[in-house]
């Protein structure tokens, strides 16, 4: 690891100041090469403070993502794995299972080339704007269907939110994110299965938010930021942290919110099913996270599909 990565991380799991003669000590270098190493830091976005005769030490609302900082937040001890750019997390997380991973794990990246959302559309993740990291957890009981993972998940996001901003946010049934009446928040979550018991090993849950995120591509429609100042690292330990709290499969204490925070329940709706687009209204959300709705002749379905999609209807 370079000096710098080493400075780094004593500087974000630090409670203070730490002085350079201490960093130097610690790792066998001179005054010289730390002061080398603070400065490549800044160069990096990383804001960081000096004062004579007490050291140096990150500022609290630093932008940049610390591994160390993170771990530091989290609620349980959990590896985490940064990446300054990757394709997808949840593609990475894929491929270190295939490679045989065990235990839970968190892969972070500071930018995805090819970020994933559902049902194949792509998800923009330009370096240093936004959040994207995925969680590997392992269940200890049955995770019921992707629709109750996916709820559980928005509810993580929209409570950090809440906690570290002043924003509103609001969830678009399954599982989109909106601020201000516009996404902010995209979320993709996958399993793998054990082959010889046929039950679920591991799932995966990735999640991408757009912070300071404005310029968008053409073909990105209906996309917002949340447009406030947060620590990166603290947002995605605090998301996490809620994420942790679905392992022993039981979704009943997110329902609550998820339908308080619900952008479409009474409101009329338009969704697509096999190709099919139908007309209905939004009644209520279920006990498993499924939207439940009124078709145009009165009858009454509960849609739970991945492949479904929901939007309210313009006024």
């Amino acid at each position: 690891m370079a000096l710098k990565d080493d400075v780094l991380f004593e500087l974000s799991v630090a409670d203070g100041y730490v002085s350079g003669e201490q960093l130097a000590e610690k790792y066998n270098k001179s005054r010289a090469a730390v002061w080398k190493a603070i400065n490549a830091l800044k160069k990096d976005g990383c804001e960081i403070s000096a004062v004579t005769n007490r050291g140096y030490k990150i500022a609290p609302d630093n932008s940049v993502i610390l591994p160390a900082a993170i771990s530091k937040n989290l609620e349980r001890d959990i590896p985490v794995i940064f990446l300054k750019s990757v394709d997808s997390t949840n593609t990475y997380a894929k491929r270190l299972l295939a490679d045989g991973r065990q235990g839970e794990f968190l892969v972070v990246a500071n930018e995805q080339t090819a970020g994933r959302g559902r049902q194949g559309k792509s998800f923009y993740s330009p370096a240093s704007t936004g959040v994207y990291f995925s969680l590997v957890l392992r269940p200890e009981a049955s995770v019921g269907n992707a629709v109750s993972v996916t709820t559980a998940a928005a509810v993580a996001v929209c409570s950090a939110i809440e906690e570290m901003t002043d924003k509103n946010p609001k969830i678009k049934w399954v599982n989109d994110v909106f601020v201000d009446g516009r996404k902010i928040c995209g979320i993709l979550t996958e399993a793998t299965t054990d082959f010889e018991s046929g039950n679920v090993d591991s799932v995966i849950i990735g999640i991408g938010v757009n912070i300071k995120t404005k310029a968008f591509p053409d073909d990105v429609e209906g996309a917002g930021c949340l447009d406030a100042d947060v620590n990166r690292s603290e947002f995605i330990a605090k998301t996490v942290n809620g994420l942790l709290k679905i392992k022993a499969g039981d979704y009943s204490p997110f329902i609550d919110y998820y339908r308080s925070h619900s952008l479409v329940l009474g409101q009329e709706i338009l969704f697509t099913e096999n190709g099919r687009v139908n007309r209905a209204t939004a009644l209520e959300i279920d006990e498993r996270g499924g939207l439940v709705v009124r078709l145009r002749d009165g009858e009454v379905r509960t849609l739970r599909s991945g492949e479904i999609s929901v939007r309210k209807l313009k006024t």
